[in-house]
């Protein structure tokens, strides 16, 4: 009995993974942010407004949190129909994030704003670096999500494990999470 009690206690080894490469990421752009904010202090810096789409996006990934959040319940209330639907739900929303984050960085550009190349400026330049590296996260948690999306309507998985699910779902609030953050500070740091 308190080996099944210990036992319980211990964290899953994918979770324990995921929360050290999580911590990783959290360093990474750190480091990103950090080099913004001194960049920031130079005289060449462009102040810009970022466009309305990573607004709406930023809506849209809040809103796939929820469904993720409902879909990890349905799971493990064993009601797979709400699962599947919430599953498939969540995975749309985070490839509607990659698109309206994309074409915030079109948009980006046709006010003016060379992200990349001749004519570019560092203030739009660590938009496209903070924002991209980002987007290749969620792009990993789109991924994931389609992952369980297949693993859901498969019926092959004699397994029922939460724990698949539950590492998406951190994993997928993590990057909402994070892009919160960095939505906050491109709207509030100012040289």
């Amino acid at each position: 009995m308190a080996d099944q009690i210990i036992q319980s206690k211990k964290i899953h080894p994918h979770k324990f993974s995921l929360w050290i490469a999580m911590a990783s990421i959290i360093m990474a752009f750190s480091g990103l942010i950090s080099a913004y904010l001194v960049k920031m202090s130079q005289a060449n810096w462009l102040e810009f407004r970022l466009p309305s789409l990573f607004t709406i996006s930023t809506v849209v990934i809040i809103f796939s949190s929820v469904t993720m959040f409902f879909a990890v319940r349905s799971f493990k209330a064993k009601n797979l129909s709400s699962y599947r639907l919430l599953i498939t739900v969540t995975a749309l929303l985070g490839t509607l994030f990659m698109i309206l984050q994309v074409k915030g960085f079109l948009q980006t550009e046709s006010f003016g704003v060379k992200l990349t190349g001749k004519g570019s400026n560092a203030a739009g330049s660590f938009l496209l670096a903070i924002a991209g590296l980002h987007l290749l996260h969620v792009l990993g948690g789109v991924i994931a999500l389609l992952f369980q999306f297949f693993r859901a309507f498969s019926g092959k998985s004699k397994n029922y494990s939460i724990a698949p699910v539950e590492v998406t779902a951190l994993y997928w609030h993590f990057v909402d999470v994070l892009w919160i953050i960095l939505f906050v500070f491109f709207h509030t740091a100012r040289p």
